[in-house]
């Protein structure tokens, strides 16, 4: 009977871990919907769009990380696949990876995670606070750890150049071009202030963020408030 009432009261303790944001490496977490109408025109986000480099320690709420992922990379055509950054081909060759620090996110333990467009969910890859490490790949870019949330996003350039072949290395790096403008317009609608980053290391950052095989970076956006 003890040893029921132990194993009982573990699952317990386990669940209640998982709810307040301790997730292991290969878990996955559902994101909060994102919303498809906000506050802030696109006329004024353009206007205030600026590239920040001075970032507070203030944490993202959940639904602000889960509206900036839906901005680069979410679904918005259910039945097609579609997504909110055009791609060629509609072949989709990118992923978003989040490192998210310590105290970061609320409801989210530090680590870094890999976002599925399909599900709107986060696959966590590692669950150590990784921003030293990545400003460090970042040829010692320290300003960028200052940020709660830093976004990489990587191409498979096998997705698309097998139609295109080497043009197809191209429409890639294009498309990364419109994904990091969703996220600095998205980023203004949220109050918040994202910079850019292409100068990096890019086997360093592929280990730091435990990138999936054939995952290329190119490009790095620290988010956050603004100092």
């Amino acid at each position: 009977m003890i040893k029921v009432l132990g194993i009982l009261l573990g699952i317990v303790l386990s669940s209640s871990t998982i709810a307040m944001g301790e997730t292991m490496k290969g878990e996955t977490i559902t994101l909060p919907k994102p919303s498809y109408e906000g506050k802030m025109s696109v006329e004024e986000a353009i206007n205030k769009r600026r590239t920040n480099r001075d970032f507070r320690s203030d944490p993202l709420t959940l639904s602000q990380l889960s509206q900036l992922l839906w901005a680069a990379q979410g679904i918005t055509d259910e039945k097609r696949g579609f997504r909110s950054a055009p791609s060629g081909g509609a072949l989709y060759p990118l992923d978003v990876y989040a490192v998210v620090g310590k105290a970061g996110v609320e409801q989210l333990a530090e680590g870094v995670y890999r976002y599925l467009p399909e599900s709107h969910a986060l696959e966590k890859k590692a669950e150590a606070d990784k921003r030293n490490d990545l400003s460090q790949a970042a040829l010692g870019q320290d300003w960028i750890a200052d940020a709660p949330v830093i976004f990489v996003i990587s191409a498979e350039y096998s997705r698309i150049t097998f139609k295109y072949g080497r043009r197809g290395v191209r429409y890639a790096t294009i498309e990364v071009g419109h994904v990091g403008q969703n996220i600095f317009l998205q980023a203004g609608t949220l109050a918040l202030g994202a910079g850019i980053v292409g100068a990096f290391d890019d086997d360093g950052v592929a280990k730091v963020i435990g990138a999936e095989a054939r995952h290329e970076p190119l490009l790095i956006m620290p988010v956050g408030y603004r100092e």
